[in-house]
């Protein structure tokens, strides 16, 4: 029985319910998708043909829709790591790993939202942004490890390139949309070790950077 047809309490859905149900993620992601994380809830309702009641009642809070929505795109992420770890080249995982995600946010404001916030009242988000952040971390180490990433790399200076990048495919959506992959080549080409040079900062602590994430959430 699939995720869809269950609800949070475990218990299985009647089949108009679960037919509502579906509505509501396809709409949610279509809205987050064009709209953000912050996309009009009663928008969503409305493009579902349900009540906004009838959404939270599948859906209690924001953060429960947009988990339940982003669950494919989240598993599809999180599958990423394996695939670069499983490459024989360490940087030639690390490139692959940092443009499969990259492509995943172009045309999802949503997915870009989720990626770049801390939704720290969730703690399933958190959760899920801890494991992300963990398998970041795997992949640039095992290129760093190999001597093919500059040392000096930390897991902030990746998060930093996914904030960039969802501000240069948002500029560029229309005018030239592939524009993003010139951007990560270059920075690509920066993070290699022979390439590295002393830096007039030091990168963000990992405290630094949750603080900015949930920093970002607050003041959309």
């Amino acid at each position: 029985m699939t995720e869809s047809a269950v609800e949070s309490t475990g218990r299985p859905l009647r089949r108009d319910a679960r037919a509502r149900r579906d509505q509501l993620l396809a709409a949610a992601r279509a809205e987050f998708a064009a709209r953000g994380a912050d996309a009009s809830l009663e928008r969503i309702a409305r493009e579902a043909g349900v009540s906004i009641g009838t959404l939270y009642r599948h859906f209690p809070t924001r953060l429960d829709l947009l988990l339940a929505a982003f669950r494919p795109r989240v598993e599809e992420f999180l599958l990423l790591a394996d695939e670069a770890l499983e490459m024989d080249d360490p940087w030639e995982g690390f490139a692959h790993y940092l443009e499969s995600l990259f492509a995943m946010q172009v045309g999802d404001r949503g997915f870009n939202d989720f990626l770049s916030r801390r939704f720290t009242d969730s703690a399933e988000t958190e959760r899920v942004h801890d494991l992300m952040c963990a398998q970041i971390a795997e992949v640039l180490a095992r290129a760093q490890e190999a001597g093919r990433a500059r040392p000096d790399l930390r897991q902030a200076d990746i998060v930093n390139l996914i904030w960039a990048n969802g501000r240069i495919i948002e500029a560029t959506d229309t005018a030239a949309p592939d524009a993003w992959r010139r951007h990560l080549h270059l920075m690509l080409d920066a993070y290699r070790a022979e390439r590295a040079h002393p830096l007039p900062e030091p990168p963000m602590t990992d405290a630094q950077l949750y603080a900015a994430m949930v920093h970002l959430n607050e003041t959309r």
